[in-house]
C-alpha cells in the first residue's frame, strides 16, 4: 500500500504563552516493512532550534524549542509512505513456534525493557495475569493461539469506545470498567503478554481502514517480539493481526513516549488549550512494487 498522508494539529491558548520545549513523534517510521518516501514537518511559530534524534526504540523523532510569546502552536506533518503484508508467522518459524511460557533467560537483553510490569514494584497486574492464564488455558501453550484468544477474550471483556485525550489506562482499570480507546486495549494486551514472556511494546500510529471512515484518528496498537519473526504488530481493537493498512509514527515500552506530541506552556494562572486536528489519506488501491529498496524486518 501506498499513502499520502497530512496530519494537522493546532493548539489555541486563551492568552499568550511561552512554549516550551516539545517532542514530537510525527515522522513515520522508515524501516521494516514500512518505508517512507517523504516528509516534511511545517510549525508554526518557528522554533529558532530544532534537533532530530534516534530515539531508543528506534524512531525518529524531532525536539523543537521557541522564543517570544503566542497564542497559536500549528503542526503540518505531510508524509508519503509504503507498506507490505510481512511474511506469514508460521513461515518465520519454520516449524519451531515457541511454547508458553517463554522462557525469559532466552531472550536478548536489549528486551528485558519491554517485559517489565507497571505496578510500582515491577511486578504485573494481577488482573492482566489471570486473564493471560485463561488465554494461556484455551491455546495448548502455543503463541500464535494464544494471541488469538488473548484478543477474543479482550474483545468480549472490554467495550471498545474512542477517547481522544488522556493516558492509557493501566490494565487493572481497564478491565475493571469494562471498556476503553484502543490504547487501553493496547496497555492490556501488552501487560497480559509480558506476564507469559513476551516482549511488548506500545504503537501508536495510522490504520486506513477499508472503507475509509468519515474522519480518521490516531489509533493504537501492540507490537509482540516473536524470535524468529521480531517485532510484529496486533490490535486488540481489531482482534487479529495488523495489515498494510497500517502505518507506524512511534513505538515505546512506555505508551507516553510514542505521544504524538509531547510539551509545556507557561502563561498567565489558569490559562488553558485546546486542541483540534485534522487527519487526511490519499491511499493507492492497489499496492506498489518498491523500485529498488529491499526492506528488511530484523529478527
Amino acid at each position: 500500500m501506498r499513502a499520502e498522508l497530512t496530519h494537522c494539529l493546532t493548539y489555541r491558548y486563551e492568552a499568550p504563552v511561552q512554549l516550551g520545549e516539545h517532542r514530537l513523534c510525527l515522522r513515520p517510521r522508515a524501516q521494516g516493512h514500512q518505508r517512507l518516501i517523504h516528509h516534511t514537518l511545517q510549525i508554526t511559530p518557528e522554533p529558532f532550534h530544532s534537533h532530530e534524534l534516534l530515539a531508543a526504540s528506534g524512531d525518529a523523532i524531532e525536539r523543537v524549542r521557541f522564543r517570544g510569546c503566542t497564542d497559536l502552536l500549528q503542526l503540518e506533518a505531510r508524509s508519503l509512505v509504503e507498506t507490505r503484508q510481512a511474511a506469514p508467522l508460521l513461515t518465520c518459524f519454520n516449524g519451531l513456534e515457541p511454547s508458553l511460557p517463554y522462557p525469559r533467560g532466552l531472550l536478548n537483553h536489549d528486551l528485558l525493557g519491554a517485559l517489565e510490569g507497571w505496578l510500582p514494584n515491577g511486578q504485573h497486574d494481577p488482573s492482566a495475569v489471570e486473564l493471560a492464564q485463561d488465554a494461556l488455558m484455551g491455546s495448548n501453550q502455543q503463541v500464535l493461539p494464544f494471541l488469538q484468544q488473548l484478543m477474543e477474550m479482550i474483545q468480549d471483556r472490554v467495550k471498545y469506545t474512542q477517547r481522544h485525550v488522556g493516558p492509557a489506562w493501566p490494565a487493572g482499570r481497564t478491565l475493571r470498567e469494562r471498556v476503553g480507546s484502543c490504547r487501553d486495549l493496547a496497555m492490556l494486551m501488552m501487560e497480559c503478554c509480558r506476564s507469559v514472556g513476551l516482549p511488548a511494546r506500545f504503537v501508536s500510529g495510522y490504520h486506513l481502514a477499508e472503507p475509509a471512515p468519515e474522519t480518521y484518528n490516531l489509533h493504537a496498537w501492540t507490537e509482540i517480539y516473536l524470535p524468529g519473526a521480531g517485532w510484529r504488530g496486533f490490535d486488540p481493537s481489531a482482534g487479529g493481526e495488523i495489515s498494510s493498512r497500517y502505518i507506524v509514527l512511534a513505538s515505546s515500552s512506555k505508551p507516553d513516549l510514542s505521544a504524538a506530541v509531547q510539551g509545556s506552556f507557561t502563561g498567565p494562572p489558569a490559562t488553558t488549550s485546546h486542541l483540534s486536528w485534522t487527519i487526511d489519506a490519499d491511499v493507492e488501491p492497489r499496492p506498489v512494487a518498491s523500485s529498488s529498496q529491499t526492506m528488511v524486518q530484523a529478527a
